[in-house]
């Protein structure tokens, strides 16, 4: 399913093994055996491979991952491009949970949920400013400019004309730097203000919060 999990989750070489319980769990070098609660709906098809299907796996992630880490697991399940879910089988596969580990991190998860996410750091700084309380903020936002250049913006406040954008590493090549520098600047000429994150800000969220809202306090109001 490829869901994106923080890095040492994905280098481990653990495969991890489910069986009903009360059946005994398999339990062998590079084998994590696990008897669970399984029915019919919690188990898919992986070419020949029994796999618990998307959304059980996401909630047997809520023991594992953050908050932010389960927003964008979740993010990446209901995409809107490829959904392997929907944001009501997650709710529903929630509930079946019952009071298994990660409970209350689902129930945090599931309103924070978004299906226009184009990336896991994208979805984990939505989640740190959605908690933070501030309103008004859109998920890649269309924007056309005066001179009819169409761009989206990864979050933006738009009342404020001001966009938060995750500088990844795929920003890093220099026909992909310039092209950035190109589109802030017609943003800007039309009176946008562009606040550059990258994964390191993620680290300290609280200062970043505070960052964001003094931009945002220096903003005017263009509704």
């Amino acid at each position: 399913m490829q869901i994106p999990l923080p890095r040492k989750l994905e280098q481990s070489r653990t495969v991890h093994v489910a069986v009903p319980a009360p059946r005994t769990a398999p339990t062998g070098k590079g084998i994590r055996g696990h008897a669970v609660r399984l029915d019919a709906s919690d188990v898919g098809l992986w070419g020949d491979l029994r796999i618990t299907s998307p959304d059980r796996t996401w909630c047997d992630l809520a023991a594992k991952l953050t908050l932010p880490q389960l927003v964008a697991a979740g993010d990446y399940l209901i995409h809107w491009r490829m959904p392997m879910t929907t944001a009501e089988k997650l709710a529903a596969a929630a509930r079946k949970h019952g009071s298994r580990p990660g409970r209350s991190r689902l129930a945090e998860a599931l309103p924070l949920l978004n299906d226009r996410s184009e990336s896991p750091k994208e979805s984990e700084l939505r989640v740190i400013i959605v908690r933070a309380g501030l309103p008004g903020l859109e998920v890649n936002l269309p924007i056309t400019t005066t001179d009819g250049f169409r761009y989206r913006a990864d979050l933006a406040f738009p009342e404020r004309k001001t966009i938060l954008e995750f500088q990844s590493r795929f920003h890093d090549p220099a026909i992909n730097f310039r092209a950035d520098m190109t589109r802030i600047s017609r943003l800007e000429a039309d009176g946008w203000v562009v606040v550059q994150i990258n994964s390191d800000d993620l680290d300290d969220p609280e200062e970043l919060v505070r960052r964001v809202v003094r931009v945002l306090a220096t903003r005017p109001f263009f509704g």
